[in-house]
């Protein structure tokens, strides 16, 4: 099964589901930070299953997405350019509504969410071949 051999694909449809909850709900700070870990999981995921590892024994926020915009997309060209920023942009959002006292728009939300999909959705096509 998929989700045995990518445990954070697992994760990732986890959180993107707690991100359209946090969306519906209202809670739109939520709502980024659950739909960036939900790039960021996927994103693992996609780096595991093209044999890239961690230095460490985790996995960082500056590692993943310079791996997997740098070798996944720029060098191998197994995704599609467009989802170079993607993880960028959810993790600037995340930062703004962890970390900041500015509250996140329903419309930067809902942005967010379109991205996130779009993400997982090209990742998943991936895995399911």
């Amino acid at each position: 099964m998929i989700e045995q051999s990518f445990p954070f694909l697992a994760k990732a449809r986890e959180s993107f589901l707690g991100a359209e909850s946090e969306f519906a709900n209202g809670r739109y700070n939520n709502c980024v930070n659950r739909a960036y870990y939900a790039t960021f999981q996927a994103a693992i995921a996609a780096l595991q299953r093209a044999g890239i590892r961690p230095r460490g024994v985790q996995w960082s926020h500056t590692f993943v997405p310079a791996q997997f915009n740098g070798v996944l997309i720029n060098r191998r060209h197994l995704y599609p350019a467009e989802l170079r920023t993607v993880i960028g942009h959810n993790y600037a959002l995340r930062q703004t509504a962890d970390y900041t006292e500015y509250a996140v728009s329903r419309t930067d939300a809902e942005r967010t969410l379109r991205r996130t999909r779009l993400f997982l959705t090209t990742l998943q096509g991936d895995h399911d071949r």
